[in-house]
């Protein structure tokens, strides 16, 4: 994809939204039945959408908490669900349309104590910190279509466990949700908001203060004081904006906030690659106005809006490439936690090599996975993994003495382990990075998109080891096809090909007719545009094979 002319620039006029039409189109149009597009669907991330396109409306809400309402039923959770959101136009409105249903159907809900916004790793840690010390079973829903643009919505489930939830589940309330709507939503049990602000089912809760304090258990809060390491944050406008005071004000860090701003228009977002408004704070693009400031701070992060990704920005490198990133942080936490000798690093199918190279230098097991965060939870859960990631800047480790801290991805430890690396070292995460890379090979990686039709794209998901016939790629000889993945077993819906020099891994989009590949080489940049350029033809030739 070619870069936006405006991208990384300043917003105008003609790329603000109509928040009070969006908020318009939320309560007064409806998805159309015999359209799948308008319909729920529960990606690796929940369902999102748009009001104006019918994907994101109040029928969807209602009838995804009345289907949620009615599993928390059927599984037998008796405990409270805690219910956030973030700061995007539409989570508010469908914030009360979730409280609505769910009260209705007698489901207890906390809140953040003035229904303010709440970040994802909140959420999965109040329901651990439950489910840990009370006899019932607590879950959560988290309204939030993450970095998407503005004009977007979302809403996501997290299951007792904390982390996202597993696709059988999120199988059952899409199919219920959109039988619900088939009936135009009869089975919908919902009352006023006044009645929602009078029940004793709603109950509220300082989330901030909470959080704030178990941060000690995870982040080593003292020498990040200690060394007086002066961060500088960008919330992005996101959900997490109070908790970085509160978060100062505990541990008496030099933090300094640059864009104190909550907007639902996100217009003060410089524009990201493609000329849209969006929350990426893995873009350096719209991550412009931080990087601008690069000096100003011994290291500066930003967060999407629901905190659940990280941005790390040192003065010695700029923004870091979200995979250098995570092999940074593997290799202190690795050197610098007592955590059990046997317990895996986590990551994704698509996420660096350089993880490997680490995971082998230290001589630490590593399990490599499909790409979604859920297929972490379990390992987080009770300790298998240590540490979880993947290549999108979405993380999460054990606490500090090897215990659960959450099951979902923590945009906030990931941002303050940088400024702890730095407290600890005296090294940023940056000069880390370009040790590893001295040490273990310098990684060139890369994302592009090819189209592919619906027929393509399932031949690309089932594809199998014996239909890729090519020997080599980029000049090396092919090692490995990996059509699931090595840490678990599970299809990974399309497939991985490897070398001694580089990797390619290609899968389809679930909602465009594109597929992606994502590559990388530890040769150079015109290695790496060979790998990506072989690797369509390998897949071109997958396709032929089929007739397609």
């Amino acid at each position: 994809m070619s870069v936006h002319p405006h991208a990384g620039k300043p917003v105008r006029p003609e790329d603000r939204i109509n928040i009070a039409r969006l908020v318009s189109d939320y309560y007064l149009l409806a998805p159309e039945l015999d359209k799948p597009e308008q319909l729920v669907s529960f990606g690796t991330s929940g369902h999102r959408g748009s009001a104006e396109k019918r994907s994101f409306n109040e029928a969807h809400i209602v009838a995804i908490c009345q289907a949620v309402a009615e599993h928390r039923q059927a599984a037998g959770y008796d405990g409270p669900l805690y219910l956030g959101k973030d700061t995007h136009a539409l989570s508010d409105p469908a914030f009360s349309s979730a409280l609505s249903v769910l009260i209705a159907n007698g489901v207890p809900v906390v809140v953040q104590e003035d229904m303010g916004v709440t970040p994802t790793p909140v959420i999965s840690r109040l329901i651990i910190a439950h489910n840990k010390s009370e006899d019932s079973i607590a879950d959560g829903l988290i309204i939030t279509p993450s970095h998407n643009p503005p004009s977007d919505g979302g809403i996501k489930y997290n299951p007792p466990h904390g982390g996202p939830a597993e696709g059988e589940v999120t199988k059952l309330i899409e199919a219920r949700a959109n039988e619900i709507l088939a009936d135009f939503l009869q089975d919908v049990r919902q009352i006023s908001l006044e009645e929602v602000y009078e029940s004793e089912l709603l109950l509220k809760s300082d989330f901030i203060g909470f959080y704030v304090e178990e941060l000690a258990q995870v982040i080593d809060m003292e020498a990040i004081a200690k060394a007086n390491v002066k961060i500088g944050v960008d919330p992005l406008g996101g959900s997490g904006l109070p908790y970085w005071p509160a978060i100062r004000d505990r541990y008496g860090l030099n933090i300094e906030i640059v864009n104190p701003v909550i907007d639902a228009s996100f217009a003060f977002m410089p524009l990201d690659k493609d000329g849209k408004i969006r929350m990426d704070c893995s873009s350096p693009y719209a991550m412009a106005g931080l990087i601008e400031l690069k000096d100003s701070f011994d290291v500066a992060v930003g967060n999407d809006p629901d905190f659940d990704r990280h941005g790390i920005v040192t003065k010695s490198g700029g923004l870091m490439n979200p995979n250098h990133y995570l092999a940074v942080a593997i290799n202190y936490l690795m050197t610098h936690r007592q955590w059990p000798e046997d317990a895996k690093i986590g990551k994704t199918l698509v996420s660096s090599s350089l993880i490997d190279r680490v995971a082998k230098k230290l001589n630490k097991p590593l399990s490599e996975v499909p790409v979604g965060f859920k297929w972490f939870v379990d390992g987080l859960k009770d300790g298998e993994y240590a540490f979880g990631g993947e290549e999108s800047a979405g993380a999460s480790f054990l606490a500090l003495d090897g215990s659960c801290w959450t099951t979902d991805k923590d945009g906030f430890i990931l941002a303050l382990l940088a400024a702890e690396i730095l407290a600890v070292t005296g090294k940023d995460p940056h000069q880390h990075y370009e040790a590893l890379a001295e040490e273990l090979g310098k990684p060139c990686y890369g994302r592009v998109e090819a189209v592919a039709n619906s027929a393509q794209k399932s031949v690309l998901t089932a594809l199998s080891k014996e239909a890729i016939t090519a020997t080599s790629l980029a000049g090396d000889e092919i090692e490995q096809v990996l059509t699931h993945a090595p840490g678990n077993g599970a299809a990974i819906g399309g497939l991985k090909v490897t070398t001694a020099n580089g990797w390619f891994a290609a899968r389809p989009s679930g909602t465009e007719d594109i597929y992606k590949i994502y590559a990388e080489s530890f040769v150079d940049e015109k290695h790496l545009a060979l790998i990506i350029e072989e690797a369509q033809q390998i897949v071109d030739a997958a396709f032929k094979a089929a007739g397609i």
